[in-house]
């Protein structure tokens, strides 16, 4: 059987390829510093199932040390802007097609597997079906590319590093917030949450704790930069006790829009790293928090249609 660890394995291989390159790029000053993080979370991948919470939990503030002392650097570029145009201007739109080849594998494989006969072989670990067939989709397309385009043996792991330099630290923070909603929720946030919310809304009101609920997604995807991180905890608090058991709510429509609710959130936090930084820092935009102030304008608009819908289908 096919297990997450094999996804740890390929991607911890892959972080630390870019701290050998970054330890011996001489244009980077602080090199050390960012072989050593990159260094880090290979371990964490490779080997965090054994070391231990103790050993983990050193390996996270080793982490927070290095960005927060600032050791980390961008890397200069393994080809230069010019170069990239040219390609570019060459190949046109078909340089999309490795992109395409990830999400055909990762999509079609993942229901090819899951809805024939396929399924019953017990090749892929349950329910990470679709993050195997992920990576499998980058090994098909890397192997296109260098079919395709005959680039250096260590291009695509030079321009990887050149992306994630671009990002820098923030690349780690989704992975870390996902972490955190467990964590909140084990510690009884939820249920403290909860407990203020009907001290204070009046018992029967449906649309307060509707409001509640919404907007309590929101900020606390603000907070935490991610929706997943918020939902158990308020589900906890208002979702599941209140809205669907209390109210006799619709619980598909108070869970899936109640998701979309906090996405709302995404839209205005740079929390949300993975959706509002990196755009930035690839984009290398003069104002780092650019996509978020242009997001605005939607997402609360967004929110308060979000939260209607709960208001309106579920009840």
């Amino acid at each position: 059987m096919i297990t997450i660890q094999w996804v740890f394995f390929l991607v911890g291989a892959m972080f630390a390829a870019w701290a050998v390159l970054s330890a011996f790029d001489l244009t980077n000053s602080k090199r050390f510093g960012n072989a050593a993080f990159w260094a880090l979370v290979a371990l964490s991948l490779l080997a965090g199932t054994w070391l231990g919470d103790l050993a983990n939990g050193c390996l996270v503030l080793g982490l927070a040390a290095l960005a927060s002392l600032n050791l980390i650097g961008r890397s200069k570029p393994a080809t230069g802007e010019e170069e990239r145009a040219a390609a570019g201007a060459l190949h046109g739109n078909r340089l999309f097609l490795p992109i395409l080849i990830v999400l055909v594998t990762a999509v079609a494989g993942t229901l090819l597997y899951l809805y024939t006969p396929l399924h019953q072989t017990g090749l892929f670990q349950a329910n990470r079906e679709t993050f195997v067939l992920l990576c499998l989709g980058v090994l098909l397309a890397l192997a296109v590319i260098f079919v395709w385009l005959k680039p250096p043996p260590l291009a695509p792991l030079q321009e990887g590093r050149r992306l994630i330099d671009a990002v820098g630290w923030a690349a780690v923070l989704p992975m870390m917030l996902a972490a955190l909603g467990l964590v909140l929720a084990e510690t009884g946030v939820g249920r403290t949450i909860g407990e203020l919310v009907l001290a204070v809304i009046p018992e029967g009101s449906v649309l307060p704790a509707v409001i509640a609920y919404g907007l309590g997604m929101a900020l606390l995807t603000i907070l935490t930069g991610n929706a997943f991180a918020a939902f158990p905890v308020m589900a906890t608090a208002i979702g599941v006790p209140l809205l669907i058991q209390g109210y006799h709510g619709d619980p598909a429509v108070v869970g899936a829009v109640g998701m979309l609710a906090g996405f709302c959130g995404t839209l205005m936090t740079p929390m949300a790293a993975n959706f509002n930084l990196v755009p930035s820092a690839l984009l290398e935009l003069k104002d780092p928090n650019g996509v978020i102030k242009a997001q605005i304008g939607t997402a609360i608009p967004l929110l308060a249609v979000n939260i209607a819908l709960i208001y309106f289908l579920a009840f």
